[in-house]
């Protein structure tokens, strides 16, 4: 039933993300609601995380309201991550172009196969829809019954004009397991790393 004053959202961001500006500080009646709004810049495709918290003091205000007194309260607040997925769209691009970046670009992320998919045009499907990703390598879906080995090239682009190269290589073992390396290139760091991760995080799950 007490007034709270010098109401204070605090944020912090991890990866390329930048707060734009910091919010201001409020008070706020008993029971009453408010609606904070703060703008964050992303300028790259990298996995970003947002930390923040409230803090604000409980009772009269003081005469000097900007300042925050020693027995602030706190409020943590859960942590926002930045999906890589939602600045990643399919795209196309002729073989040559593909051969020419996949030399270019020096960021390469090897992430090994490690799935309970036994058939790999399945697992390289999984895959395609685990990254927003474009299959560039005519598949065919009819008969993969004595389909014991596959590769594959996958393109995507940044919404901030990023490429993105994944080459798949697939065995299938005698035993029915798949085996094999995806390797993933692109011209920066972050976008090879996030979408290592986003592998690795997926390709065992069957959607």
């Amino acid at each position: 039933s007490d007034p709270v004053h010098n109401v204070c959202l605090e944020l912090a961001t991890v990866g390329d993300l930048k707060l734009c500006e910091r919010p201001q500080n409020y008070a706020m009646a008993p029971h009453a609601t408010l609606n904070i709004r703060a703008n964050i810049k992303v300028s790259s495709t990298e996995t970003g995380i947002i930390y923040g918290n409230i803090i604000y003091d409980v009772g009269p205000a003081p005469s000097n309201s900007a300042n925050i007194g020693d027995g602030s309260s706190m409020v943590i607040l859960s942590d926002v991550h930045i999906d890589i997925m939602d600045y990643i769209t399919p795209a196309e691009c002729s073989q040559l172009q593909y051969r020419s970046m996949w030399a270019e670009f020096e960021w390469e992320n090897k992430v090994a196969v490690n799935t309970t998919i036994t058939d790999p045009v399945k697992y390289l499907r999984h895959v395609v829809a685990c990254t927003n990703m474009k299959c560039l390598t005519p598949i065919d879906d009819q008969d993969t019954s004595e389909c014991g080995f596959l590769a594959a090239n996958l393109y995507a682009k940044s919404i901030f004009g990023e490429d993105a190269l994944v080459n798949v290589s697939i065995e299938r073992q005698r035993d029915g397991v798949l085996s094999g390396n995806l390797r993933i290139r692109s011209k920066t760091q972050g976008i090879a790393l996030s979408l290592g991760d986003k592998i690795t995080l997926k390709q065992k799950v069957t959607e």
